[in-house]
């Protein structure tokens, strides 16, 4: 198994598909999926286009289905959703499709699309992602941070690290016989320096502190989480994802 870390979408390589890909976004959009999925959603319909999410889901009952719209962080006008997983009570989600189109996350998973499994990490659902990639055994694995329009974002390779750290811990090997590339060895580096005080990471993040001035701060608590939700989002058709 060889275990690769990509800080963007944009840096995967274009002329090569992964056993597995996993899209990472913790402030929100991951952490969020895998909070509707363990809430009892049906399913979560991911977009990068607003108007392609109205659309599509126009096709369903409106009793059957949410839309969830975020730009900059903030709930786009007009949607029931912004992309909060405090938002998100079985009571809500329960039986319902989730339409959503964030910033960053959605982009990541239409990259991605194409690999033969397809799943979403953070660190509330991290154990889940680790045991899913122990089971399978993948020979490429591709861990893929969402970042901020293009740049590299703090928290997603710090959850990357420690996704990595979690099967480079259970399989007993050496990280030079795991690496694909430099970047994973630099995630785990980062993920170690901060296991301890994850919310402080987020806080350092720029993209939390743009959470933290829309007063965000309890959506930052709950994304800082390691291993409280045991569900695993994936894909089981293009741009669709369910609880496996």
């Amino acid at each position: 198994m060889k275990l690769f870390v990509f800080h963007t979408p944009e840096l995967t390589p274009s002329n090569q598909t992964p056993d597995c890909a996993i899209a990472v976004d913790v402030l929100r959009a991951t952490s969020t999926m895998a909070t509707v999925l363990a809430a009892g959603g049906e399913a979560v319909q991911v977009f990068s286009d607003l108007e392609q999410l109205m659309q599509v889901s126009e096709s369903w009952a409106g009793d059957k289905r949410l839309r969830a719209g975020e730009r900059g962080g903030a709930r786009v006008p007009g949607f029931d959703l912004g992309n909060s997983p405090l938002d998100c009570s079985s009571e809500l989600v329960g039986g319902k499709r989730l339409f959503i189109s964030t910033t960053n996350g959605t982009r990541t998973l239409q990259c991605i699309q194409a690999a033969n499994s397809v799943l979403t990490g953070a660190f509330v659902n991290r154990a889940a992602v680790v045991n899913y990639v122990l089971k399978t055994k993948p020979e490429t694995v591709w861990i893929v941070g969402s970042g901020w329009e293009g740049s590299y974002s703090l928290e997603d390779t710090a959850c990357a690290g420690a996704i990595a750290h979690g099967i480079s811990q259970q399989l007993d090997q050496p990280l030079v016989k795991l690496a694909g590339n430099d970047e994973m060895i630099s995630a785990i580096a980062l993920y170690q320096q901060w296991q301890n005080d994850i919310l402080g990471l987020l806080h350092h993040a720029s993209h939390g502190q743009r959470l933290l001035r829309l007063d965000c701060h309890e959506d930052l608590k709950y994304c800082s989480q390691l291993d409280t939700l045991d569900v695993l989002p994936i894909q089981t058709e293009p741009g669709v994802l369910k609880k496996f």
